[in-house]
């Protein structure tokens, strides 16, 4: 059975991983950039500086993508190429780039699908105090409207904020993000800020776009290791942490009950007045899902009292359990707590150990091809089930900067030669590309004829 008419089959990347050049042309810079050139930050010294450089090869990835027959790209756009100081003054050469990147997926009949905001804040608001402080949330208003002016007129979907949990967790409570914050009190500020960030974007969507708009959230199913009292109590509080704590206030207009005693007195939730500006209609969801996670009590992991236990069960690269049931539970929970809401797979892959292209200019990589077909069909499972579910995208377009990992963990469908920027594409890439041509038809078959790869020029 094919999937909905109309289903959107695409690959995602967001732009300080893949763009490379992240200073050019009168970009400033962002807590990226500066995290990465901090020394013992990135796994092997890397940077985002280079990258798959698709800001000069945009042209030759957009062709790549029509040959797959892909139907639509989501890509970020960085704040600091259209504003360098995060406000004020307007670059009106990355104003350019992404008009050309806009013009050249048009007219390959792809969907553009941008994301306003995948962690790259400009480094002139992260002095000011970054998602601590208060106005950046206004600023990001600002600095949306400004992109909805340009380029709305041709771009029918945008996402507001990629992963507002990870931003948090991994920037302010772990440290291993940008901008390698470790104060979990600071974690209920950075969300309440994100969340009123994600309002003001929705609020001048509607002055100024017709489209969709939407967010893009990490889901993860969240279990308990055993059915003891306190394990339970542990994956709810996880679960609250993870999934609930975004999703909530904005659909919802609450927030998740566990919250304000795990943070005791930093608790700092939402005004009545945020919470209207954050509980806005909104178009659809994005849901990034990569596995599951299984929990046990532990009181001495803040703010959730929850260890995460290690799969022993087939894993990625990163040691992420492959759980493709879990996306048709995700997908079908998200449904029926929230009443049926629109929803997008805006990402969906795993980082394997890929062989090296060969002579022939092969990258066998079957592992991926078993995983991309296993959650296709998870998707389907979730429409079955009554989801509306429009959209498969995965993760990534490209083999690109894997954040504090560097280049160690490709996931793209194509593989990038990091010294040559020569693209191959993958079996998994082939396996993608004929669901899509086919709108998820014979997925096995295809699978199966998953074989032989095409390398690409190294040129622009």
């Amino acid at each position: 059975m094919p999937f909905p008419s109309g289903f959107l089959w695409g690959a995602a990347t967001s732009a300080y991983q893949v763009e490379g050049s992240p200073l050019a042309d009168g970009a400033g810079p962002n807590i990226w950039h500066r995290f990465a050139h901090e020394p013992g930050t990135i796994l092997g010294g890397a940077t985002g500086d280079v990258a798959c450089d698709h800001y000069h090869r945009f042209q030759d990835d957009v062709a790549l993508m029509a040959d797959l027959g892909l139907g639509a790209y989501r890509f970020s756009m960085a704040w600091a190429r259209l504003l360098p100081k995060g406000r004020g003054r307007m670059n009106a050469r990355g104003f350019d780039f992404y008009d050309r990147l806009i013009d050249a997926l048009l007219a390959r009949d792809l969907v553009p699908m941008v994301t306003l905001y995948h962690w790259d804040l400009p480094l002139g608001l992260e002095d000011k105090g970054g998602w601590l402080n208060d106005d950046t949330a206004r600023w990001f208003g600002d600095y949306a409207d400004l992109a909805f002016r340009a380029f709305s007129d041709r771009v029918p979907y945008w996402v507001t904020i990629n992963e507002p949990a990870v931003i948090m967790e991994k920037g302010y409570v772990l440290g291993v993000y940008a901008p390698g914050h470790r104060n979990v009190a600071e974690a209920p500020v950075v969300a309440r800020n994100l969340l009123r960030a994600h309002g003001y974007a929705v609020q001048a969507y509607r002055d100024r776009g017709d489209g969709a708009i939407g967010i893009a959230v990490n889901l993860q199913p969240v279990w308990p290791a055993s059915d003891s009292p306190d394990d339970r109590a542990a994956a709810e509080r996880a679960n609250a942490w993870r999934n609930l704590q975004f999703l909530d206030p904005i659909l919802l207009g609450q927030s998740p009950a566990e919250l304000p005693s795990m943070f005791g007195r930093d608790w700092r939730g939402l005004s009545p007045e945020d919470m209207a500006l954050v509980r806005q209609p909104m178009d659809f969801v994005g849901v990034n899902y990569y596995t599951r996670i299984v929990v046990r009590a532990d009181p001495s992991v803040a703010p959730t009292g929850a260890a995460i236990v290690p799969s022993a069960n087939h894993r990625t690269l990163v040691g992420w359990e492959v759980f493709p049931s879990g996306l048709t539970e995700t997908l079908v929970a998200l449904d029926r707590r929230n009443g049926g809401v629109p929803v997008y797979v805006t990402e969906c892959g795993a980082a394997f150990a890929d062989a090296s292209p060969s002579a022939g200019g092969e990258v066998p990589d079957p592992e991926r091809v078993a995983f991309l077909r296993d959650h296709i069909d998870a998707a389907r499972l979730a429409i079955d089930a009554g989801v509306d579910l429009r959209g498969f995208f995965v993760w990534s377009l490209l083999d690109n900067f894997e954040w504090n990992s560097g280049y160690a963990l490709p996931y793209g469908l194509v593989h990038v030669d990091f010294d040559t920027q020569q693209r191959t594409v993958k079996s998994s890439g082939r396996f993608f590309s004929q669901a899509a041509r086919s709108n998820g038809e014979r997925l096995d078959a295809a699978a199966a004829g998953a074989r032989g790869a095409t390398a690409l020029p190294s040129g622009h």
